[in-house]
């Protein structure tokens, strides 16, 4: 691929950001009145699986795309943000969408909007949908933006909704009553459509259950309908129909075991077979979520050299708020009863997130901290990180790239570290660039 086409789709991508001065507003009417210039080709798409939640979309997302394709289908993906290239938001028919088919999609949308107002994501949603209707495919995986009933995703109807767990984020778009939030995520939710809901709060169940009621539906319930579990090194499913026997997940993490059990649930509405299930549990792929640095093809780059040749360990998580910590935190615990080493952070966060709650989860795990900016981004200040490090017994530091970042952190002890970079996808996105 040339410099001038990568430049070209940059181009692309710098004329629609011009369209609309918010990079977030909420709302259908713009992306209807440019879809409909289209053609209306959300309307002509295969089965669709539309995802919202807070957290675990993404590795939701990615398990049940495993499932299908080892199913054999082919799917079409939409993610938001990307980690290093815009090309990874849309996949089409299972293979990443190429720079050609992307800037002409970009340019028809704008040619069609005409100049008025459009945010962003509208337009590349718009793009996306366009893409989507003229390539054939299986299945339409649909990963929510933000929120759920007004995003820009939503003018669809889907074969499926999933509701992964439902916690407090982008409190500035959705504000701070989790029955609220609850409420514009449940907005996914449509009349004859089955629903499949993550584990939640009972407030959220509550809440959800209510929205499904109102539309004469009634969800399924991690927990209530189906369950999922650790026995004997397995992975054992439940549902009132079923009991499998399943291997492990791919992905680390304790709560990477309700984000399968969301995903078998969803993949046996889907009707993808039980081998195909198993096959997708061993061969999902999501990066910087829990993703271990020091081995596989990023065992070889120059950061995780560094690592390795101390005998520690480099960890990658892109989670950015407190449910995220949680779930990262818990899963370092049971690292450390099994294998003690120092564990030490490598953190920038994006300013708009509650870092305060976020580190208050590393209290009494984490030996140090190493904050980092995020470049281009608006991050929290190094120092108040550094700050609340101290605050939460841990030693405080700041580097200006990531190779610092890595020696301090090794500094911080004569014997073998456990590093975790973590705080921002932004971050997550400039690791694995740099990787």
């Amino acid at each position: 691929m040339s410099q001038s086409h990568n430049g070209a789709l940059d181009n692309a991508l710098s004329a629609l950001s011009a369209l609309h001065p918010k990079k977030i507003d909420l709302g259908l009417g713009r992306i209807e009145r440019v879809l409909k210039k289209l053609g209306n080709p959300h309307l002509y798409l295969p089965p669709i699986v539309h995802i919202a939640g807070t957290n675990g979309k993404g590795s939701t997302l990615s398990y049940i795309r495993a499932m299908a394709e080892a199913q054999g289908l082919k799917c079409h993906v939409y993610i938001s943000p990307h980690l290093m290239r815009f090309n990874e938001r849309i996949t089409l028919a299972s293979k990443e969408i190429d720079d050609t088919t992307l800037i002409d999609v970009l340019r028809r949308v704008r040619e069609a909007n005409a100049g008025e107002a459009l945010s962003f994501f509208e337009a590349t949603t718009a793009a996306m949908f366009l893409a989507f209707s003229e390539c054939s495919a299986d299945l339409v995986l649909l990963e929510v933006g933000l929120g759920g009933k007004y995003d820009a995703t939503n003018v669809i109807i889907p074969t499926l909704s999933v509701i992964t767990p439902i916690d407090y984020d982008h409190a500035e778009f959705l504000g701070k009553d989790l029955a609220g939030i609850a409420r514009e995520k449940a907005g996914i939710m449509k009349r004859h459509t089955s629903c499949i809901i993550g584990r939640q709060t009972e407030l959220v169940d509550a809440v959800l259950d209510a929205e499904g009621n109102k539309l004469g539906i009634k969800p399924k319930f991690l927990g209530q309908d189906y369950r999922s579990y650790i026995e004997r090194g397995r992975l054992v499913y439940e549902d009132e129909k079923a009991l499998l026997d399943l291997p492990l997940p791919a992905l680390a993490g304790l709560h990477q075991i309700d984000n399968a059990a969301v995903a078998i649930a969803a993949a046996r509405a889907l009707q993808i077979s039980d081998k195909a299930i198993e096959k997708g549990l061993q061969t999902v792929n999501w990066p910087a979520r829990m993703q271990n640095l020091t081995t596989g093809d990023y065992a070889k780059t120059s950061l995780a050299q560094k690592v390795i040749d101390r005998d520690g360990e480099l960890w990658l998580d892109g989670g950015h708020n407190a449910h995220a910590a949680k779930a990262v935190s818990n899963h370092i615990a049971d690292l450390e009863s099994r294998d003690p080493k120092p564990l030490i952070l490598i953190i920038a966060m994006v300013e708009n997130k509650d870092r305060e709650t976020y580190l208050s989860y590393f209290a009494g795990l984490a030996k140090a901290l190493v904050a980092v900016d995020i470049p281009d981004h608006n991050s929290a200040s190094r120092e108040d990180l550094i700050a609340l490090a101290k605050k939460n017994n841990m030693a405080g530091d700041k580097a200006d790239s990531l190779s610092e970042a890595i020696d301090k952190a090794l500094g911080q002890s004569d014997e073998p570290v456990r590093i975790l970079i973590c705080g921002s996808l932004y971050l997550a996105g400039r690791v694995l660039a740099h990787a």
